[in-house]
C-alpha cells in the first residue's frame, strides 16, 4: 500500500536520484538506547529506527524467525519512493533491525505484497533441501502516474536463498501485467492451497479483490473477483488476506477474507473488514449481509497475517496508524508503529461469525505484576498510580450490565476516557484532551465500538504504551487500537462505575522496554 496521491511534486522530482542514493546503504540505522527513549517512542511496539514507515509486508516464519518487511522510505519522516524495510525476531516482540531488503527498480516502487517458503521448490529459485523464500510485492511505476496512463501497477517477484537477509529480483518481472488498466491493482497475499494443489493469490482492483492461480509463482492465471456488491465501499480496497480457520470449540472450518479501506472505516478514515465464507480454490463466496470491523478504533490499518507459522497459527500484525493524520503525528526522527502481535481466531456469538483478536502470549515474558487483587467495589472512584512505567498492561473482569469509566490522566491534565455504556451497548473513547492533538482536527473526534456478550464476566485489556492504546474486550471479540501524544507520560488511571460495578481479578503489570535490552 502506497499513497500516491498524498506525496508531494517534490518526491516525483526527486524519484530517480533518490533511488540511486537510497541503494548505496547497506543496512538501515541501527537503534541505540538513546534514540528508543525518544518522546512518544513506544517501548514494545515495532516501529523503525528512523524515518518513515507505513504497511507491514512480507510477513512470514522461516527457520524459527519471524521476518516483518515494511513500506519504508528511508530518506524522510513522510512517505516517498518506497523500499521493503526489514527486521526479525524470535517471539514476535522483540526485534533486530535488518538491511534494507527490496529497493525501487525501472519497473517502479516497491509497494506492499507477501512472502511464501516455497517447499516444494516450485519455482526453481531453491531447492527441496533448501526452499528458496519468495517475495511477491506490487511494482508502482511514478513515471507512468505522471503521464497519465492507468496500467502503472504491476507484480513482481524476488527470491532468497538465505532465509530473507538477501534478494534476487525475478528477471522476468513483472509476473502480472495490469490487465485492463486499473488504477489501483495491488498488494497481493499468496499462499499455498492444498486441495487444488497451487499457488493462490489475492489481490485488490480498486472497490473489489481478484485471485489469480500458479504452479510454479512465475506463470498466473486469472480465476475469479469478489466484493463489488458486498462490503464497506466508503474507499479504495487494499491489503487483502485470505485463510482458513477452524470455529472455536467446533469441526466446522471457515474461510476469513481480510479487506483494508481508506477512508470509509466506522471512525473514519483507514480500517480493516472482514468476511467470513468459502474459498474453493477459484472463487470466494459469502452469506455475509453486515459490514464486520477488525478493530474499531482508528489505528489499525493494512494488517495481514504470517505465512508458514508454527501450528498454522493465525498471527496478525498491523500498521498503527490512520492516512487521516499518518504524515503529521508529532514525532521528529521516525514515524509510526506496527500494533502488537495478535493471534486471529473465529468463533460463533447469538449465532454470528466473528474474529477475534488475542494478544501473543509472549508479550507476558516482558511483563512484571505489580498489582493484583480480587475484587474492588466501584461505588467510589478507584486510582491506579501508574507513574513508575510508561508502558504497561491491566486487566481485569466487569458485569456486563453496569456501566464504568476508565482514564489516563497526567499532570498536564491531559487525559483520555474509556467508557463502557450499557444503554447503547458500545464502547466509546474520548482522546480530545490526550495531549497533542492540534496536528489534526479529525484526531479529537469520538470513537465508538458496538459490543454485544454472552460471559457473565467479560475481560478488559488495555495495553498502554508511550503512544498507543489497545483495548480488548471480551477475550478479544472487540478491539480498538488508537494513538495519543501526551505532554508527559499519563501517570494515574481511574476506574468508576454504576453502584454495584466491580474490578474483579484486577491485575496491573509494568512491561518493560523490547529495545533497550
Amino acid at each position: 500500500m502506497k499513497r500516491a496521491f498524498l506525496v508531494s511534486v517534490l518526491f516525483f522530482a526527486v524519484c530517480a536520484s533518490c533511488k540511486k542514493k537510497v541503494e548505496k546503504q547497506a543496512v538501515s540505522a541501527q537503534p541505540t538506547k538513546k534514540s528508543y527513549d525518544e518522546p512518544h517512542r513506544n517501548q514494545f511496539h515495532f516501529s523503525p529506527p528512523e524515518k518513515w514507515m507505513n504497511d507491514p509486508n512480507g510477513l512470514v516464519y522461516n527457520e524459527g524467525v519471524y521476518h516483518l518487511y515494511y513500506q519504508y522510505y528511508p530518506e524522510d519522516i513522510v512517505w516517498g519512493p518506497m523500499h521493503w524495510g526489514h527486521a526479525t525476531s524470535k517471539d514476535l516482540i522483540q526485534w533486530d533491525h535488518q538491511p534494507i531488503a527490496l529497493f525501487p527498480d525501472e519497473h517502479g516502487y516497491i509497494f506492499s505484497g507477501s512472502a511464501v517458503v516455497d517447499h516444494k521448490n516450485s519455482s526453481g529459485f531453491g531447492t527441496a533441501e533448501k526452499p528458496a523464500l519468495v517475495a511477491i510485492f506490487t511494482y508502482h511505476l511514478m513515471e507512468g502516474e505522471k503521464a497519465g496512463r492507468n496500467d502503472f501497477q504491476t507484480q513482481g517477484i524476488a527470491y532468497s536463498n538465505d532465509n530473507g537477509q538477501t534478494w534476487t529480483k525475478y528477471e522476468g518481472n513483472p509476473v502480472i501485467k495490469n490487465p485492463t488498466s486499473i488504477r489501483d491493482f495491488r498488494d497481493p497475499k499468496v499462499f499455498w492451497h492444498d486441495e487444488s494443489n497451487q499457488w493462490i493469490m489475492a489481490l485488490v482492483a480498486g472497490d473489489h479483490a481478484k485471485f489469480y492461480s500458479s504452479p510454479n509463482l512465475k506463470e498466473w492465471t486469472y480465476l475469479s473477483e469478489f466484493g463489488k456488491t458486498v462490503g464497506a465501499h466508503g474507499g479504495v480496497w487494499e491489503c487483502p488476506d485470505l485463510f482458513k480457520l477452524k470455529v472455536e470449540g467446533e469441526e466446522e472450518e471457515k474461510w476469513v477474507l481480510l479487506i483494508s479501506i481508506n477512508p470509509g472505516a466506522p471512525n473514519g478514515g483507514s480500517g480493516t473488514q472482514y468476511f467470513i465464507g468459502d474459498f474453493d480454490g477459484n472463487t470466494f463466496t459469502t452469506n455475509q449481509k453486515d459490514i464486520k470491523w477488525l478493530d474499531y478504533g482508528t489505528d489499525n490499518y493494512a494488517g495481514v497475517t504470517y505465512n508458514n507459522t508454527p501450528d498454522d497459527q493465525r498471527l496478525f500484525i498491523g500498521w498503527m496508524s490512520n492516512w487521516n493524520y499518518a504524515q503529521k503525528t508529532p514525532t521528529k526522527e521516525w514515524r509510526s508503529a506496527m500494533t502488537i502481535p495478535r493471534k486471529l481466531d473465529l468463533i460463533k456469538l447469538k449465532g454470528d461469525y466473528l474474529l477475534k483478536s488475542v494478544p501473543m502470549d509472549a508479550l507476558n515474558k516482558y511483563a512484571t505484576s505489580m498489582q493484583k487483587f480480587e475484587k474492588e467495589n466501584l461505588d467510589s472512584i478507584y486510582t491506579l498510580d501508574i507513574s513508575k512505567s510508561t508502558s504497561h498492561k491491566t486487566s481485569f473482569y466487569i458485569d456486563p450490565d453496569k456501566s464504568i469509566s476508565i482514564e489516563l490522566k497526567n499532570k498536564a491534565n491531559e487525559k483520555v476516557v474509556i467508557n463502557y455504556n450499557t444503554e447503547t451497548s458500545e464502547f466509546q473513547i474520548d482522546r480530545s484532551k490526550s495531549g497533542i492533538t492540534d496536528f489534526e482536527e479529525s484526531f479529537k473526534d469520538s470513537m465508538r465500538m458496538p459490543v454485544k456478550t454472552n460471559n457473565i464476566r467479560p475481560k478488559i485489556e488495555l495495553f498502554v504504551d508511550r503512544s498507543s492504546i489497545e483495548l480488548f474486550f471480551d477475550d478479544g471479540n472487540y478491539v480498538m487500537t488508537l494513538q495519543v501524544f501526551p505532554t508527559s507520560p499519563y501517570d494515574e488511571m481511574t476506574f468508576s462505575g454504576q453502584q454495584g460495578q466491580l474490578l474483579d481479578h484486577f491485575e496491573y503489570s509494568t512491561i518493560k522496554s523490547t529495545w533497550n535490552e
